[in-house]
């Protein structure tokens, strides 16, 4: 069916027992001699690196969009798997998501289980995201895990330790993986793919404060006062916080930060209904609400509006662009 480059970035997938708990040692080799093969499948494996994800920082993801774009420019190519730790995949396919203008998949998957463990599921799920990177087309950037398919956007890890890890919450599935077929449920609304940003020698900051019962400006100002040009406020219930909060976004965005909302509930869009530091206070202050997206896949926006331009406007324009058409109408609903 094709010619598969699998990139290998570590994770539970690539862990082995360390004596006192696992961690990312395995290169992708070995991950693939797990796993069995699709029938009428090549692979090739580009060792990107091998970390749990949680140590993953900027620098790692944008050298991981930059081989994902590289690999695509061979047009012999016929999709890309990318094997990655569960805790930080969803902002990792999501950058690449928001940047991806190919017709070609590129398919995120990892395991919850290490190398290894008995009935553990990395093989299955490699198998998965071959076939579905072998199989499919204009979907975007996908996630294939415990026999379902979720696109990029939206999804997020909802389970700590189960292995039906991901879903998106505001959505319907995107497609299942069965008897050797891939099943796709309905089409993702996508946004005009962004442009490949340059390597910054370092990298914007972009910090998430929590709101919550008793919340205070006083992290939001902090975030602000360690350098932070790019701030995701997650709020409560549609996206509400308090007139202190909202007087601390204004002077945020006037100092050219760029601030995100989002919120806390996992389902749903923030939506403008609340006044007295709700959404409405907060959108009129100047944070830029971002629909159905929650805090991990919001602070990629928000890093990709700011490797977009110097200009705070167009940066915030940038950042309304990258929401779909779906996110958009639920903003403004």
């Amino acid at each position: 069916m094709g010619r598969i480059v699998v990139i290998s970035t570590g994770g539970t997938i690539a862990s082995r027992w360390t004596g006192s708990g696992f961690a990312a040692e395995a290169d992708g080799r070995e991950v693939m001699a797990t796993a069995p093969l699709p029938e009428g499948i090549t692979v090739e494996v580009v060792d990107l690196f091998s970390v749990n994800s949680p140590r993953l920082t900027t620098a790692h993801q944008l050298t991981l969009l930059r081989t994902v774009h590289e690999v695509l420019a061979d047009p012999a190519v016929d999709g890309i798997v990318v094997t990655h730790g569960t805790d930080t995949l969803e902002e990792s396919a999501f950058l690449v998501d928001l940047h991806h203008h190919d017709a070609r998949s590129v398919v995120f998957t990892g395991s919850q289980l290490p190398m290894g463990s008995t009935e553990g599921d990395g093989p299955g799920n490699l198998y998965d995201a071959l076939l579905t990177a072998a199989t499919t087309r204009g979907l975007g950037v996908l996630v294939a895990f415990a026999g379902r398919v979720h696109a990029a956007r939206g999804t997020m890890k909802t389970q700590a330790v189960a292995l039906d890890a991901f879903a998106d919450p505001s959505r319907e599935l995107l497609g299942k993986v069965g008897f050797g077929k891939v099943t796709v449920l309905r089409q993702p609304q996508r946004p005009q793919a962004l442009a490949l940003p340059a390597m910054p020698e370092l990298p914007p900051r972009v910090d998430m404060v929590m709101h919550h019962a008793d919340g205070d400006p006083v992290l939001l100002n902090a975030a602000v006062a360690a350098g932070a040009r790019g701030i995701v406020l997650v709020g409560t219930g549609a996206g509400n916080a308090t007139p202190e909060i909202v007087e601390a976004v204004r002077e945020a965005v006037a100092r050219g930060v760029l601030v995100a909302l989002t919120t806390r509930v996992p389902a749903g869009p923030v939506t403008e209904i609340y006044t007295h530091g709700g959404a409405v206070d907060l959108v009129a202050a100047g944070a830029v609400p971002t629909g159905t997206l929650r805090a991990g896949q919001a602070r990629i926006a928000v890093l990709s509006a700011l490797l977009s331009s110097e200009n705070p406007v167009e940066q915030a324009r940038v950042l309304r662009a990258s929401l779909s058409e779906e996110d958009a109408v639920l903003v403004d609903a």
